[in-house]
């Protein structure tokens, strides 16, 4: 009986942790700006009443209000998952698919840089 070897490693190389710390770095950069521009447009909408869009009534403004409560709930969760990201490469375990222990393929990574579940385990759910 001839013994297969595994044709994915364990973890992913230091270089390719580098790569990924930079593209994380990246993107925490741009949700932190989108956060910052929320939170600043609500303060704004709180804080001057004279900012609401003239000939609407008050609704509009509390929807507009709520739309962008929601926008920074949205931006705050995906710059944790972000932050989270960062400290599994810095543990060394980024990229590893927490239900199946595999590599979440690059390709993923590069486009959802906070995966934890390869394709695989995410359809599953």
């Amino acid at each position: 009986m001839v013994e297969m070897q595994a044709t994915t490693s364990s973890r992913y190389s230091d270089e390719n942790l580098e790569e990924f710390r930079s593209l994380i770095t990246l993107k925490i950069g741009k949700s932190q700006e989108k956060l910052d521009f929320f939170l600043k447009q609500i303060v704004d909408l709180a804080d001057n009443p004279d900012a609401k869009i003239k000939g609407f009534d008050d609704s509009v403004g509390t929807a507009e209000m709520e739309r962008t409560q929601e926008l920074a709930g949205m931006e705050r969760k995906y710059l944790t998952n972000l932050m989270n990201a960062l400290i599994r490469v810095d543990n060394k375990t980024y990229g590893i698919c927490r239900e199946t222990g595999k590599l979440i393929p690059k390709e993923r990574l590069r486009i959802v840089p906070h995966a934890t579940l390869c394709l695989d385990a995410k359809n599953k759910r």
